[in-house]
């Protein structure tokens, strides 16, 4: 069986999509939640230690509430502190995200490089999306928060763009949907496409491994594989969950 945190409240934390920053729950109820989380993910092997700036994510969070135009999303809360927490741990010197839409599940990941959230320097991070309209957007708050250009966002298919990435990718977000029958399916194509330049200790996070979980049986499947991942744990805290694997 694969490892798994689940909390016991994680079917009843829904968030209002079209609120995203609204509270859910006392803010230190979220911290310990998350840092139990943490805690599961050290002791896998996945990351090296549970340290994050607590204040340096709330930094974060009132810059992306001031400055990005969000539709809806489903990044919660906690999972917002879980995304921002391991980039600030793991400190990819490249992360891809793909399949980012309005850009706030990129800036989760990309806003401990960037950004008054920003605890370490990167050299890239990419935010991938198909849909030009919603890349043009997301770059645009993207824009707002980072002025290096550190941190940027490109219209494009997340399969031929990952496996053309001509350097190693040392963090991979995953939250894209297919353009035909297999949906998030499409992770495994993405996944594969970096497989062979991502180093030991590459971590995947692949968002919807709960609700998409049907779609993302050969997903699933590999990442648990020890043959190719050293560890991978499912976090569920919300309905849509998170896999976190590391090679």
């Amino acid at each position: 069986m694969p490892n798994v945190f689940r909390t016991a409240d994680w079917a009843s934390y829904r968030m209002d999509y079209r609120n995203p920053h609204r509270a859910i729950e006392p803010l230190e109820q979220e911290t310990a939640i998350v840092g139990d989380a943490l805690d599961v993910l050290r002791e896998a092997g996945v990351i090296p230690h549970t340290r994050y700036d607590g204040a340096r994510l709330l930094a974060h969070r009132a810059a992306v509430a001031e400055l990005f135009d969000i539709p809806w999303t489903a990044i919660s809360p906690r999972m917002q502190r879980l995304l921002y927490a391991i980039n600030a741990i793991a400190q990819p010197r490249v992360m891809i995200a793909a399949g980012c839409f309005c850009g706030n599940t990129f800036i989760s990941n990309a806003g401990a490089a960037v950004g008054p959230g920003a605890c370490y320097t990167a050299s890239d991070l990419v935010g991938i999306e198909i849909v030009a309209d919603e890349a043009a957007r997301a770059e645009r708050s993207v824009r707002r928060i980072d002025p290096t250009g550190v941190a940027r966002v490109v219209a494009a298919n997340a399969v031929p763009f990952v496996a053309g990435y001509p350097e190693p990718v040392n963090l991979l977000y995953l939250d894209a949907d297919g353009t035909d029958e297999r949906g998030k399916g499409v992770y495994l194509d993405i996944l594969r496409g970096c497989y062979d330049r991502m180093p030991a200790g590459g971590i995947v996070l692949a968002h919807n491994s709960v609700n998409c979980a049907g779609s993302l049986s050969e997903y699933l499947e590999f990442v648990r594989d020890p043959a190719n991942f050293h560890a991978s744990i499912n976090v569920i805290f919300d309905p849509e969950g998170l896999e976190v694997s590391v090679k």
